[in-house]
């Protein structure tokens, strides 16, 4: 049995092996490294699979999700809604440019934002919500955008971990993640279901004003060389990294259903355990269905019950099966995010999460044999 890896990068790499040594020949033969043809190659290509009008690349996710409140006008005190159980990067961004980030709890079943703790923590201050798409489906977009027009919100999309994802309207429209919002943020890191050789990031927008903003902002907020129109950073992708995510952006469907597959075969070892509990999907599917698009699985996450965790982790390291604790603190007990605004009974689902949360290898290379191991180590462990 190959050894198991969280992601399988190298795998990945050799379908696509010749296409990527052929453009990093190409751009190293030309020298143009920022801003170069694959940039733009890339920015088209994007745009084209998510329907959306504009692609803005940038260095990395969190500076996308920087970029975007920037580009909107965010003020220092403006209070920022976002989920307390996800990664750091999006309240990072929010205490970064002094805007006051305001944490709500979560869905106990899909892991992402709750609507109705967003109506409650609206103030008169409130000027945005970050709903995070975590794990690889789309928080529940409708019933915020229904929020958001209410209160005269902003809405930016945290799309690190779900791009490829559809979301569905009530009325039947299909929508990719990202694209939603005002503005989607996203992260080519290379763990991601989309991801380049370093770091990478990128904003869509279908509103032609901002993106003509957020471009000025990515380039040192010039749009003449040498004019500084507004205040802005140093963000570009580069144009390596655009000849990968070039590469693979034709296969991103494809790597999608092979983690549905890996997915659909830990749903059928573990449904049913008294003590696991399988990832759910926001559709409200039974299992993942046949024809699923509304969850890319850029993790598989289990919840495991009787306080069995951390044993079980201590089990899988000793089985040399690695996993992930996404997430072991929630924001609002971190030492930099800490306030005496937030009350414990308002994080009851996150708290638990926390608790209970554990994900398992999870790419586009996981065969049967490693499959069956990981699985029958956990329900050998479980069930003993």
């Amino acid at each position: 049995m190959r050894k198991i890896q969280m992601v399988d990068l190298v795998q990945q790499y050799q379908d696509i092996k010749p296409e990527i040594q052929e453009s990093f020949s190409r751009i190293l033969d030309s020298a143009a490294f920022i801003n170069g043809p694959e940039v733009q190659a890339f920015q088209e290509d994007l745009q084209k699979y998510l329907g959306v009008k504009h692609v803005i690349p940038c260095a990395n996710g969190t500076d996308a999700l920087q970029i975007a409140m920037m580009g909107l006008g965010l003020e220092p005190g403006d209070e920022v809604i976002t989920a307390d159980f996800t990664f750091a990067a999006t309240v990072e961004v929010i205490a970064l440019l002094q805007l006051t980030p305001v944490l709500v709890d979560v869905d106990p079943q899909t892991f992402n934002i709750d609507p109705q703790a967003i109506r409650n923590a609206i103030t008169p201050k409130t000027k945005a919500i970050v709903p995070v798409h975590l794990f690889g489906q789309c928080a529940p977009m409708e019933e915020i955008l229904e929020i958001a027009r209410e209160h005269n919100l902003y809405v930016i999309e945290d799309n690190a971990q779900a791009i490829g994802a559809n979301y569905q309207f009530s009325d039947g429209r299909l929508q990719k993640a990202g694209t939603l919002g005002n503005v989607g943020a996203t992260s080519f890191f290379p763990s991601k279901n989309l991801g380049c050789y370093g770091d990478g990031g990128a904003l869509f927008t279908n509103d032609d004003e901002l993106a003509h903003t957020l471009r000025g902002i990515v380039n040192h907020g010039m749009y003449t060389r040498y004019y500084h129109d507004v205040v802005g950073v140093n963000s570009r992708l580069d144009s390596l990294q655009a000849a990968v995510l070039r590469a693979k952006l034709p296969h991103l469907d494809r790597y999608c259903d092979r983690r549905r597959d890996a997915a659909r075969y830990y749903n059928s070892a573990f449904n049913g355990h008294p003590e696991l509990t399988v990832p759910k999907t926001m559709r409200g599917c039974e299992g993942i269905c046949d024809t699923c698009d509304c969850h890319v699985f850029h993790q598989y996450t289990l919840k495991v019950g009787g306080g069995k965790r951390d044993e079980l982790a201590d089990h899988l390291a000793a089985s040399q099966i690695p996993f992930g604790i996404y997430y072991p603190v929630p924001l609002h007990r971190q030492k930099a995010y800490a306030d005496e605004r937030y009350q414990e009974a308002d994080f009851r689902v996150t708290n638990q999460l926390c608790k209970e949360v554990i994900s398992l290898p999870m790419h586009t290379e996981l065969d049967q044999e490693q499959l069956a191991y990981i699985t029958r180590a956990i329900l050998d462990f479980m069930d003993r």
